[in-house]
């Protein structure tokens, strides 16, 4: 196989910061690399200076065996390299319809005289999604469409791109089991077409399934390089500079205090009812295909909209709060899945910032006659950020500036800056490295004595990783309970059966 891309000695610094330091990548025609690295270690730079976003300070890249200078994204797919990033942020424009956002590339390279609306426009976006067996509503805003949903538009459009090279970061980070099998179809298709593949993820089971090399980076350098097959023991030593840790998980909980309780409860009017209860010191993980209900029980418990029927109880006291201030209130906490769209603030808000991120649902407990004492603030902030192992300068530092992980850690770490009586967490390792993922349990497990936490989760080994108990939700129905050790399989046969029987788990 002939070198599709080379990068040689590539190095980039950010003031103080080195992001890069000499790192070297080959990757063949028709070959797909994995690229592994804790949060920081250098990743989305060098997927950055690829797309021509960043410029390197120096090094060189070439294609085909031709030095090249990608000196702005249009030179990059000049090249012959497109890229599905990471951040949702990234995937195209929020206030256009999916078909105009189909057809970006093609309007920004004036290709043809496609006219939005038009006959051949919408021919072309429907083949476009058709390519990856992509069902969606054309005329839908990509706002309107789910992570998962906003991500397959990216992957779409970086595959009609019919790229020499293609760059995909964390693509399966919010698929669910089948929608990922389907991007692995394609990738194997486009492997067998020789397009060149850099695939990054923290998802062990997508490098197995998919990766013929694995390129390791750690703090900017290349620091281990494998053959499949691969060890992934080893893999991930490098990665993290250690060995992983196993993660105590809580003694039975059956005779503890119940935190929460739902009865009854009926997420769709169509739908059956459930129960659903979380005592103290325990760690529930609720998980199930995409859009099988987990954001909307989420936001229910929250109190963001209404159950359609059933009751919920706080330490047995009824539990209906007109929205979330009142279940803050209360001690009920909600980290939502989409950090920028829940958690975080525009560049231009002048607290957009770790400290103002975390202080802003506590301001009027924090305040005095209606100030914000800044210095609690400040003193909380950086408390956070030490026991949350968040890479930032100071309580100061703009969210813009952080990886993807630390930005996920800084939402997590907002909603311990009080204690909770029930924690609900929402797709919490979003962009989480292994190592870093181990140090979050540890962190919320260590807080989880005298309040219920559910977490939400796609993901079945972060499921069975972080919980001691594990629920499925199917078609917004919880369907099954058990332990924490329950085999992979048989909570995934049981996660993944979307027919309108209602699977159940064994009982343990």
């Amino acid at each position: 196989m002939t070198s599709a891309v080379l990068v040689q000695q590539l190095a980039k610094r950010f003031g103080s910061t080195i992001a890069l330091d000499g790192i070297d990548l080959e990757i063949a025609h028709g070959e797909i690399v994995a690229l592994m690295g804790a949060n920081g270690a250098g990743k989305s730079t060098l997927v950055k200076i690829l797309c021509g976003i960043h410029q390197p300070d120096a090094g060189a890249t070439l294609i085909d065996g031709k030095r090249v200078k990608l000196g702005s994204p249009a030179q990059a797919r000049n090249e012959g390299i497109a890229a599905v990033h990471q951040t949702i942020a990234e995937t195209g424009v929020p206030s256009l319809s999916v078909l105009d956002n189909l057809l970006l590339d093609q309007y920004c390279a004036n290709e043809g005289s496609l006219v939005t609306g038009g006959r051949q426009g919408r021919q072309t976006a429907q083949a476009i999604a058709d390519a990856i067996a992509f069902d969606v509503d054309l005329d839908r805003r990509l706002d309107d469409l789910s992570i998962a949903e906003r991500q397959l538009v990216a992957i779409a459009r970086a595959v009609a791109l019919q790229p020499k090279i293609l760059i995909l970061d964390e693509p399966t980070a919010s698929l669910s089991a089948p929608e990922a099998e389907r991007l692995f179809d394609v990738i194997e298709r486009l492997r067998r077409r020789n397009v060149a593949i850099l695939y990054i993820s923290h998802k062990i089971s997508d490098l197995r399934r998919l990766a013929d090399r694995v390129i390791v980076l750690r703090d900017g350098r290349v620091t281990a390089s494998f053959h499949a097959p691969v060890d992934y023991g080893a893999a991930i030593g490098a990665m993290i500079g250690r060995q992983t840790r196993h993660v105590t998980k809580s003694a039975e909980a059956k005779e503890r205090q119940v935190v929460l309780r739902l009865e009854d409860a009926r997420l769709r009017r169509s739908t059956a009812s459930f129960d659903l209860v979380a005592r103290a010191g325990e760690v529930v993980a609720i998980t199930g295909p995409v859009g099988a209900g987990k954001t909307t029980l989420a936001g229910a418990i929250f109190g963001l909209w209404p159950l359609e029927s059933g009751k919920v109880e706080i330490d047995g006291v009824h539990f209906a709060p007109s929205g979330p201030a009142e279940s803050i209130a209360r001690g009920v906490f909600l980290a939502g899945e989409d950090r920028w769209r829940t958690s975080f603030f525009p560049s231009t808000v002048p607290f957009a910032n770790i400290a103002g991120t975390i202080s802003f649902p506590f301001l009027k407990a924090w305040s005095k006659r209606g100030m914000v004492q800044r210095e609690h603030e400040q003193n909380r902030a950086r408390r956070l950020i030490r026991d949350f192992g968040i890479k930032a300068g100071g309580p100061f530092d703009p969210l813009g500036a952080l990886s993807g992980g630390n930005q996920q850690k800084v939402v997590l770490a907002r909603w311990h800056a009080e204690t909770a009586r029930v924690l609900l967490l929402d797709e919490p390792f979003q962009g989480v490295d292994i190592g870093a993922r181990e140090d979050i349990i540890r962190t919320i497990r260590a807080r989880s004595a005298d309040r219920a936490t559910i977490v939400f989760v796609n993901d079945l080994e972060e499921a069975l990783e972080v919980a001691d108990r594990v629920l499925v939700i199917v078609d917004n129905v919880i369907v099954g309970d058990a332990a924490g050790s329950l085999e992979e399989a048989t909570l995934l046969l049981a996660s993944t059966n979307t027919t309108s029987s209602t699977p159940t788990l064994p009982a343990n």
